[in-house]
């Protein structure tokens, strides 16, 4: 006979194990599913990979926000999100280098939130704000930021391991979101709003493709580095310029922010233009031929 568990009796004789029962068959399953579930945890990053994320996605929150604010012509509003972006974007990194969780997964998620807030929103402004009634011609300029910047952080993504932490090749899109920003807060919230004259097509066009053009450059310019006490004692020279230059944006806003990045980006093409120079004017070494 057989009893519930399956197993066969005749007699008085042992009995010989069959297959197994089902709960056996359900404990089984439920340990092969929790092994597999453990080794998924284990390719996770870190729980402290939360804390710089955080900061990530509430740059991709600001952004978002800034879109839906152009589309209620509210570009004022939309700027000043895109700068709080910047701001986000900021403490992400230096929290990453504070708590030692630069990970893959914090570049890519950091990579995300920037297209949206510095490659997407900037160009959802400019076109909004200035380059909507060139028809064709101002959606295609207008594409430019989110298209180089596009570019610009699938290059980073490839050599951020290796990549000199003191700088960047080409210009790091949260500075060409920045400046489209700046320039746009201060011409509406200063009197400079006619000499900058953004509404023309031959002013707002070279700036656009010009900043755009930076992204994809092999134009170096610096990081902002980590603020700890030995870069400090390191580099003092340049912490007081770093400090400078926020009481100027927090002190003068717009304009203020407007004279940073100005300055920022005429040191890094003054740079490349000195190193360009020089290497035209050094004599080449000669290539001494084999004897052989």
């Amino acid at each position: 006979m057989i009893d519930v568990f399956g197993s066969k009796r005749s007699g008085g004789s042992p009995t010989t194990e069959g297959p197994p029962s089902r709960p056996k068959r359900i404990r089984r399953r439920l340990s092969a599913y929790r092994t597999a579930r453990r080794e998924q945890r284990s390719e996770r990053p870190p729980p402290r990979v939360a804390v710089p994320s955080f900061f990530t996605l509430m740059n991709m929150l600001c952004g978002f926000l800034a879109l839906t604010q152009v589309l209620e012509s509210a570009y004022v509003m939309a700027c000043w999100l895109i700068v709080v972006a910047g701001f986000f974007d900021l403490l992400d990194g230096i929290m990453a280098r504070l708590t030692d969780t630069d990970s893959p997964f914090g570049v890519q998620l950091d990579s995300l939130s920037d297209i949206v807030s510095f490659g997407i929103a900037p160009s959802f402004v400019i076109y909004g704000y200035a380059l909507s009634a060139f028809g064709p011609l101002g959606m295609i300029v207008a594409a430019l930021p989110a298209l180089c910047g596009g570019v610009r952080l699938a290059r980073y993504n490839l050599t951020a391991s290796t990549s000199d932490k003191e700088g960047f090749e080409g210009l790091p899109i949260p500075g060409q979101a920045i400046a489209i920003v700046a320039l746009i807060l201060t011409a509406e919230n200063s009197t400079w709003g006619q000499v900058l004259a953004l509404e023309s097509l031959h002013v707002i066009l070279p700036v656009v493709i010009v900043l755009a053009g930076l992204m994809v450059s092999s134009i170096r310019f610096g990081a902002i580095p980590t603020p700890t006490l030995q870069y400090v004692r390191a580099h003092p020279r340049k912490t007081t310029v770093y400090l400078l230059a926020g009481v100027l944006i927090v002190g003068l806003r717009e304009f203020g922010l407007l004279i940073v990045l100005a300055v920022y980006l005429l040191h890094g093409i003054g740079q490349a233009l000195y190193q360009l120079g020089e290497a035209l004017t050094t004599p080449a070494p000669k290539i001494q031929s084999d004897p052989s």
